[in-house]
């Protein structure tokens, strides 16, 4: 089904290989991530999350054929949406979050499909989830968290830049904020006061917008221990280039500081 003209939405296909059958959803955006996305999803499938989540997947309009529709059923993925629409990762998660909100879904839990994710701990997600947290983000930095071969320069970044702007902007101390496994309460995602479906977010800024507005609204959020696991050799798995992407996510960083993605 092509889904066309929706406020804030990308033009979007859909292939549902089952309907709803959980309260709870996880939304994986992926572009070209070849085995990558096979043994993430391996992971959930020998962990069960699909008996937790219904998986969907948003694909960006891959070509290297990781979203092979017998693969992706025999992995126990709900939903193929793949975007026919300019926009990376922001328009990515728009489709998802709209495609959420027409099924009602309680929750939604983010992961990148990249396999670097403990995609095992959607559990504990949904945990903090049924206890009343708005926002839950995964973090590799805290008590109980895992990260495993991280660059330096990202490390630096995150820690130092990234995540103490974002507390601030935030008005609570979060540690991983660049990290995009994290669970948002419909209530919260879908507020009106949210907004989330505005073309403004085409890259990287919902993630940052959506770590602070929670907060700034009233809802209640928190950190969750995970791993995070860059190979040890080889190409870093990441959409983000050394210097254009990173000033890229500066320049979001700042803006987002400044209220730019506020709703008017």
């Amino acid at each position: 089904m092509l889904y066309t003209n929706i406020s804030g939405v990308p033009v979007f296909e859909c292939t549902e290989y089952n309907s709803k059958q959980k309260d709870y959803v996880v939304l994986i955006p992926i572009i070209n991530e070849g085995n990558r996305i096979h043994k993430e999803l391996e992971s959930a499938k020998n962990a069960g999350v699909s008996s937790y989540a219904d998986i969907v997947i948003c694909d960006g309009g891959s070509t290297d054929g990781c979203t092979n529709e017998e693969i992706l059923k025999a992995l126990e993925v709900n939903t193929l949406l793949v975007k026919k629409d300019i926009g990376k990762q922001g328009a990515q998660l728009r489709m998802g979050f709209y495609f959420a909100q027409q099924r009602g879904y309680k929750g939604i839990i983010t992961i990148d499909g990249n396999n670097k994710d403990s995609i095992e701990d959607i559990p504990s997600f949904i945990k903090k989830l049924e206890d009343g947290y708005d926002l839950i983000q995964g973090s590799r930095f805290i008590k109980g968290g895992k990260a495993i071969n991280t660059p330096f320069v990202r490390l630096l970044s995150v820690k130092l830049i990234h995540a103490p702007i974002i507390s601030i902007t935030a008005g609570q101390r979060f540690t991983d904020t660049t990290n995009a496994y994290r669970a948002y309460s419909s209530k919260y995602l879908f507020d009106e006061r949210t907004n989330v479906f505005r073309d403004i977010f085409m890259t990287y800024e919902l993630l940052a917008y959506l770590s602070v507005r929670a907060t700034q609204l009233g809802y209640k959020a928190c950190e969750i221990p995970v791993r995070r696991e860059y190979p040890k050799t080889g190409k870093t798995p990441t959409k983000i280039s050394f210097f254009k992407g990173n000033a890229g996510l500066l320049k979001i960083l700042f803006k987002n500081f400044f209220g730019s993605y506020r709703p008017n």
